[in-house]
């Protein structure tokens, strides 16, 4: 295979062929100017994490512009309260700017309360209202005793860092709920599912299968959030951590503060999601539980695996590109495409951390590259140096597929197919075996490999 061309020199750490480099990928850097990396920024990475909460009031406090960038950003679904899916903004403008927009958050925020009667609400600070330092957390201070719900600030300028930054202030944030109620009814093996947003329903399927074991999920923070339910989850025996980038920092303070040991888990191929059962089952040392897991599991592969194997066959020899927001999304699609045959030749991520690529790299055949915060242009020379003729990614990375004529398949969150738990895993198989047997590829000048 021909040498990895190097774009910026200051980036050579962030990206390494597996059997040819022999360092490791130093992951979690701040971006380099003029890399043009692919990140988001830290306003949205604390919106992208909050958004599913369905009962609170979500008020971006800033232009309108950067609510209209997040609003609607997920393809969370709701089982009741859809007040989440309006994004509200205090729309400020240039006499803002040099006057101040305190007053005008104070009455947005009344209103919007009195109108919706939400259960909390969520004030999100933006670059300029960190410019002109409009003081939030006391005008949030005093419409919560003016109103008498959790009127909570999220400090997440978006000049401060990166999407991670963002997950880091959500939940702080989050945290400040967490502990104040002990009206709802736990069950005797009870956890709380964090870092899932309910993307086309996910939750809902991964509920059903603990249900199905015997666990009670008291909470899930965020998809389908409920306010009251994350107010009792402190009472959880434990946390399941689904989205590890975004959701860590808030498993680790509920670890420290309350004493609820945490499990990291994947929901994505059918490997992972079995583990993730039989994580929970094995913590509570009930027998029960682990017979139930153990049926569920062979029940559903029953079912899972002769439908696979039609897939298999007819993907075989096909080459992914994977470019995704976290390093457990990125593992857990390696191995969910090795199932259907397909070997991947490209693995990256905007938020993995060193021991993340460790075990990314330990997962990946020789010839693979790995690459942390990548941009289009590397993303684009990879695919053309590694001949794949498939791009698993987002929103940015789809206009990368199609203007290289190749397959594209979302894995983002804006996605409205289920693509988690074993249900999952045929949809993900299925949205493959579309797109790259597509005849539109028949009309496309395809990258051509050096």
């Amino acid at each position: 295979m021909p040498a990895v061309p190097q774009f910026l020199q200051e980036r050579n750490r962030q990206i390494l062929t597996k059997g040819k480099d022999a360092f490791d990928i130093v992951g979690g850097q701040p971006s380099l100017a003029g890399a043009v990396s692919q990140r988001a920024c830290v306003y949205c990475g604390s919106r992208v994490v909050l958004y599913p909460i369905a009962d609170a009031l979500h008020l971006v406090h800033g232009p309108i512009g950067c609510a209209a960038y997040t609003w609607d950003i997920r393809g969370s679904l709701s089982s009741g309260p859809d007040l989440f899916r309006n994004c509200f903004s205090t729309d400020l403008r240039e006499k803002h700017v040099v006057f101040g927009g305190q007053q005008r958050l104070f009455d947005t925020l009344c209103l919007l309360i009195d109108k919706h009667r939400p259960q909390a609400a969520f004030v999100y600070s933006t670059c300029i209202v960190g410019v002109i330092g409009d003081d939030v957390p006391a005008v949030c201070k005093q419409v919560q005793l003016l109103k008498n719900i959790p009127v909570i600030p999220v400090m997440a300028e978006g000049f401060q860092g990166s999407k991670k930054d963002g997950y880091r202030i959500a939940c702080d944030a989050l945290f400040q709920l967490i502990g104040a109620d002990d009206s709802k009814t736990i069950g005797e093996f009870s956890i709380n599912i964090l870092g899932d947003f309910n993307l086309a329903g996910e939750l809902w399927m991964l509920s059903e299968y603990y249900r199905r074991i015997g666990i009670h999920v008291v909470a899930s923070i965020t998809g389908d959030g409920r306010v009251n339910d994350i107010r009792n989850a402190h009472r959880a025996s434990l946390n399941i951590v689904q989205c590890a980038g975004s959701m860590m920092h808030l498993a680790q303070r509920m670890n420290e503060q309350f004493g609820i040991p945490f499990r990291k888990v994947s929901f994505f191929g059918i490997e992972d999601v079995a583990d993730a059962l039989y994580q929970v089952a094995t913590f509570f040392h009930n027998q029960t539980l682990i017979d139930n897991a153990t049926l569920l599991v062979r029940e559903e592969l029953s079912n899972l695996l002769p439908q696979l194997d039609v897939f298999k066959n007819a993907l075989h020899g096909t080459k992914a590109a994977i470019y995704v927001g976290g390093a457990f999304k990125a593992i857990s699609l390696v191995k969910a495409l090795r199932l259907i045959g397909v070997s991947t030749v490209i693995a990256g991520t905007q938020t993995g951390n060193a021991d993340d690529y460790k075990l990314l790299k330990k997962l990946c055949d020789d010839g693979c590259i790995l690459v942390d915060d990548s941009n289009p242009i590397e993303l684009s020379e990879f695919v053309k140096l590694t001949g794949a003729n498939l791009f698993i990614g987002g929103v940015k990375e789809r206009p990368i597929a199609y203007k290289l004529g190749i397959a594209f398949c979302d894995h983002n969150h804006e996605r409205k197919v289920a693509l988690a738990g074993f249900q999952g895993m045929i949809n993900f198989a299925q949205e493959v075996y579309n797109t790259v047997s597509s005849p539109v590829w028949r009309f496309t000048r395809p990258h051509l490999a050096p």
